[in-house]
Parts: C-alpha cells; sequence; structure tokens
C-alpha cells in the first residue's frame, strides 16, 4: 500500500533514492553530481543528465564566492522567489532581480530591447563577486555575453538556462563560447525553477 503521510525530507530522500537507481551506471563527477539530481528532482527530467554542461572549475570557484557572501542575479523574480532564503542568510550571500524595476521598464521600452537586456547591465554595474541565473530570457545572456567580451562584467558563474524556442539554443552556446564560467543546459530545455535548483545545489553543498 503507498504511504502517503512521508514527511517532506523523507519525500526528498525518498525522491533522490529513485534518481540515483534510476540513473543505474551512469555517474558524474563529485562535485557535479547532486547538482544534475537536483534539477531532475526539480524537474523530473532526466534528460539533464545528458543537458546540462559545466565549464572547467565553475563549480569550485562559485563554492568560493558563496563563502565570500556573493551577489546573485536573476532574471524573473520566479527564479528569484525559488531560490533558498534560508541558505543564502546563512551564507551571508544576497539575491536580486531587476525585471519588476520601472525605471528599468520604462529604459527597455524607450530604447526598444528587452527588460532582460536592461537588467544585466544593471547588475553588470553591482560591486562585489557576481553570479547570474537566467532561466527564462535569452536576451539576458546575449547582453551579458556582450558585457563580458566589452569588460563591463566579469561573472563568478553564469547559470544558462533559459527556456523557450527563439535564440535559446543560439543563446546557450554563445555564452558557452563566450569565456564566462558557465553551468548550462544545452538545447531547448530549462526555466526559472532549474535556474534556482542549481543555485540552490550550490548552496546546499556549504550549508
Amino acid at each position: 500500500m503507498t504511504n502517503f503521510t512521508l514527511r517532506p525530507d523523507e519525500i526528498e530522500k525518498r525522491s533522490f533514492e529513485i534518481i540515483t537507481k534510476e540513473l543505474g551506471d551512469r555517474t558524474f563527477p563529485a562535485e557535479r553530481a547532486d547538482i544534475i539530481k537536483r534539477v531532475i528532482h526539480t524537474t523530473a527530467d532526466f534528460d539533464y543528465a545528458d543537458n546540462l554542461v559545466f565549464s572547467e572549475n565553475a563549480v569550485t570557484d562559485a563554492l568560493d564566492a558563496l563563502k565570500r557572501g556573493a551577489h546573485i542575479i536573476t532574471d524573473t523574480n520566479m527564479a528569484l522567489s525559488g531560490i533558498n532564503k534560508a541558505a543564502l542568510a546563512k551564507l551571508g550571500c544576497t539575491a536580486q532581480c531587476f525585471m519588476a524595476d520601472s525605471d528599468v521598464a520604462a529604459e527597455a521600452k524607450s530604447r526598444g530591447i528587452t527588460r532582460a537586456a536592461v537588467s544585466m547591465e544593471r547588475a553588470a554595474a553591482l560591486d562585489g563577486e557576481l553570479i547570474f541565473a537566467v532561466g527564462n530570457a535569452p536576451t539576458a545572456l546575449l547582453r551579458l555575453c556582450e558585457l563580458y567580451a566589452e569588460e563591463k562584467v566579469s561573472p563568478v558563474l553564469v547559470v544558462g538556462v533559459p527556456v523557450g524556442f527563439v535564440n535559446v539554443v543560439e543563446a546557450k552556446e554563445m555564452l558557452i563560447s563566450s569565456g564566462m564560467p558557465y553551468i548550462a543546459a544545452r538545447g531547448r530545455k530549462g526555466g526559472s525553477n532549474v535556474a534556482a535548483a542549481v543555485i540552490n545545489a550550490l548552496m546546499y553543498k556549504l550549508t
């Protein structure tokens, strides 16, 4: 008989046991395995075992920055909402999204560009170590790549997992070839929940 009375921690533990079992003989580098499994847990999509790609030292460098109180920028308030606030506080980190700011919307309209692009420009002007979590807007990734090429921003990490059909694949591939440290989901899949899951998985390594 199915047990419907499991506690939340028991459900999560059981979920990860199922994920590990269904992955079978698949193995991943130790620093990446729990991130991949966290994304699969969030999405119930095992394609991320193949789609999620990492630049060299992306995880270790991001962990070091989180220990120093890095600032996380998201491209949606949904991703911001999904980031574990208790873990943020424990690490002394902060998270922010500019997308709903009225001045960002006004500037984007006047320039004929997306709010996501303007948001990345705002974030690039911030002090400190920056981690970007992009789960929705490929234009955010494209603008970040331009800002990096212009030497206006140097992120500790870019989580590039926007979802969709228009410029999504191209933006992710541009990120991967940009020289910026990245964790990206190749192809069309992704989303704000995936972006938050990657950030949470990194923080959970430390908390």
